[in-house]
């Protein structure tokens, strides 16, 4: 209760310093508390890790310049009623900075006190409007993207609804933080103007006052008015001035996990910048009529932090070391569970010429790009990709890589740390001397280069990628391909436990009452499988509830949802402006399938062998052109044969997207790019073979 009426109050007591009289210890007093409270402001703004640390600054901005004019008023008033006493009559502050600080002379304290509101208004004041006004103008712009991020985030399980409302709330007090800065700057502008004014008010008034009303002599009027005139003004100059700082420090600090002193530490104690600053600042000092002796002292200073810095560079990478191997048991015979098991859904392992791709203190980024590839995988496939464990494998061969999906090995290859992989493109005409190799992710011929090759490598059309890029797009499209074998019922429980929090009813309607557990991860797995994403676990549930308990196979259940869940799959891969490439077979062909589908029933799609062998062939050729055009292949067929076309064509076209036509989208233009199937390829099969 007495916390909240203090400010009221405080309020209430600043408006009537304006209008009652102040004694002038009472003056003081205020003059002495003004100060202490800009400081503390000021230091508060330094020790803030970022902005919103101190979202009550342009309140405290708004209260500390009420402050500063109410004193301004009263001082007024003090030095204009009884100025003529002497230069103590507005208090010791006041004489003090009038005495001390100008050293009694009017003249040079009107100098100095131009010179700090100049510093004040023209510099820090302008550029911290200005750092103000932009900050606010690209926060706004970019809270619609925020949003969507988080609302993406939400959808793939990454974020809690707890989490996700946080955000959407800081998100919002930045915006608003910002534009209540813009607005704040304007009040030290308005308050080192009226400085001015004031200033020249207390002049002005302070001469015709003393001569007219006092009988003072013009020179002893000047003398005794112009410095406590001066003495005012610096003495609520300066508070103004370390505010000007603090809101300087605060619209141009970057949001980080140290304040501004151990920021500005780590960033600039690097003894590669320290060693040429002190030889430059001695060739300097070594220059005739320099002061030699003082240019020697700083670069000496300077070449002794280079050097503390360089020793403490040295012992933090002395720091980094592998992990110890475990101490060998007593009993050598005795083996544990531990040592021949492995749980980890996703691990990637490296030679030991591949560790320092993971050493951050020598510049390895591969765990933050698996980081950042997981976080992009979650938001395509709709569900949270497990955590990746990287480890050093002395069994593999220096430079040699290692992926696993639970225990199964899906991804082999070699990288080179030292080198960079260049890709040619369809203009590269000239060969770059290197260690010829495969791109792994795309199968495409590739050549690792040393670094110095580079600017020749791009000049000739080469994709230049780093090791690090290598392993991480290596990753990101296994864990596409393999989405369905990191998707477990625990899985699919968390999933259906977050839906839950918004539609709490559907998801007791489906899940267990129509659909069991094993069954809805059965479905998902499919789905997967075939590359369409879950993340609209909403729909999927809805379509399960009506096309459930009907006899389906969890196949067909899959196949029903793939008409509602096709466009996201779409839109991953073409963009809703653009006209969607699809290769569609002849319809001689289709017609053949499915009277072979009718014909054969459950067995499958029935094709001969050399048809299928020619089918393959043109699908293939149709596919590699796409690729190379940068476009997705797309076939599109009739939604009965979709399934087993799809079992038939993509262990040989893995890249190939296969839809059924009622799996379009209504919205999305389409451009027939090819159509598989030759009239006289299409004789009934003599040798019917179940593919």
């Amino acid at each position: 209760m007495l916390q909240g009426s203090a400010m009221p109050i405080g309020i209430l007591a600043l408006i009537a310093m304006m209008v009652l009289p102040l004694p002038a210890f009472l003056l003081d007093t205020f003059f002495v508390f003004n100060i202490l409270l800009s400081l503390l402001i000021l230091m508060v703004a330094m020790h803030s890790h970022r902005p919103l640390d101190f979202s009550s600054f342009p309140n405290l901005l708004l209260l500390a310049t009420i402050l500063r004019l109410s004193l301004n008023v009263a001082s007024t008033r003090i030095v204009l009623t009884d100025g003529h006493n002497g230069p103590d009559a507005a208090g010791k502050v006041i004489q003090a900075f009038g005495d001390f600080v100008v050293s009694g002379n009017y003249t040079v304290g009107i100098f100095v006190f131009i010179i700090l509101v100049i510093i004040n208004l023209v510099v820090i004041t302008k550029g911290s409007g200005r750092v103000s006004e932009v900050s606010a103008r690209f926060t706004l712009d970019a809270m619609p993207g925020k949003q969507m991020a988080i609302d993406a985030d939400l959808n793939a399980g990454i974020l809690t609804p707890e989490e996700a409302t946080a955000r959407r709330k800081e998100i919002g007090e930045e915006a608003e933080f910002y534009g209540s800065m813009d607005g704040a700057s304007k009040f030290v502008k308005g308050d080192a103007m009226a400085g001015i004014l004031i200033l020249a008010i207390n002049v002005f008034g302070g001469l015709i006052i003393g001569v007219a009303q006092h009988d003072m002599a013009f020179a002893d009027a000047a003398q005794t008015y112009v410095l406590l005139a001066i003495g005012d003004g610096l003495v609520a100059q300066i508070p103004s001035l370390l505010l000007s700082i603090a809101t300087a420090i605060i619209v141009t600090r970057v949001s980080s996990a140290t304040d501004m002193a151990g920021h500005i530490s780590t960033q600039v104690g690097l003894s590669r910048a320290w060693i040429p600053t002190a030889a430059v600042v001695l060739m300097i000092g070594l220059v005739p009529g320099m002061p030699n002796a003082l240019f020697g002292i700083f670069a000496a200073a300077a070449g002794g932090i280079a050097y503390v810095l360089h020793r403490k560079e040295q012992a933090s990478a002395e720091e980094v070391a592998p992990e110890p191997e475990a101490a060998p048991s007593q009993n050598s015979d005795i083996i544990s569970l531990e040592d021949v098991t492995d749980y980890s859904p996703i691990s990637v392992q490296l030679g030991y010429g591949l560790v320092p791709l993971v050493d951050e203190d020598r510049g390895g980024q591969l765990t933050r790009r698996i980081t950042s590839i997981r976080r992009d995988v979650s938001r395509s496939m709709g569900f949270v990709v497990p955590g990746v464990r990287i480890r050093d494998d002395l069994g593999l061969r220096p430079n040699q890589y290692r992926i696993r999906i639970g225990q199964t090995i899906v991804g082999d290859d070699e990288v080179y740390p030292d080198r960079k992989l260049a890709i040619p493109d369809a203009k590269s005409a000239v060969k770059i001397d290197g260690i010829e190799a495969k791109d792994p992710s795309f199968g495409v011929d590739a050549v690792w280069i040393r670094p110095n090759q580079q600017a020749q490598a791009e000049a000739q059309h080469y994709v230049v990628i780093e090791p690090t890029s290598v392993i991480a797009t290596h990753l990101s499209q296994l864990l596409l391909k393999h989405a369905s074998d990191l998707v477990g019922q625990d899985d699919v429980q968390f999933i259906l436990d977050n839906l839950a929090k918004s539609f709490p009813q559907l998801v007791q309607s489906v899940v267990p009452k129509i659909i069991s557990l094993p069954v809805m991860t059965e479905i998902l797995r499919i789905l997967l499988s075939d590359g369409v994403p879950i993340s609209d676990m909403r729909r999927i549930l809805e379509g399960l509830g009506g096309s459930a308990g009907r006899g389906k196979s969890p196949a067909d259940m899959a196949e029903s949802l793939r008409p509602a869940l096709a466009p996201l799959l779409i839109q991953q891969v073409t963009a809703l402006g653009q006209a969607m490439p699809v290769i569609t077979l002849a319809p001689e062909l289709e017609q053949l399938m499915l009277r072979t589908m009718r014909q054969a029933g459950d067995e499958g799609l029935m094709l001969d062998n050399k048809l299928a062998e020619t089918l393959v062939r043109s699908i293939n050729d149709a596919s590699e052109r796409l690729a190379a055009e940068g476009r997705p292949a797309i076939c599109v067929v009739a939604p009965q044969i979709r399934r087993p076309f799809s079992n038939f064509v993509k262990p040989h076209v893995p890249q190939l997207i296969i839809l059924g036509f009622n799996e379009l989208p209504e919205n999305r233009h389409v451009e027939v790019v090819a159509s598989i199937g030759a009239t006289e390829s299409l004789a009934t099969p003599a040798a019917p073979q179940k593919v």
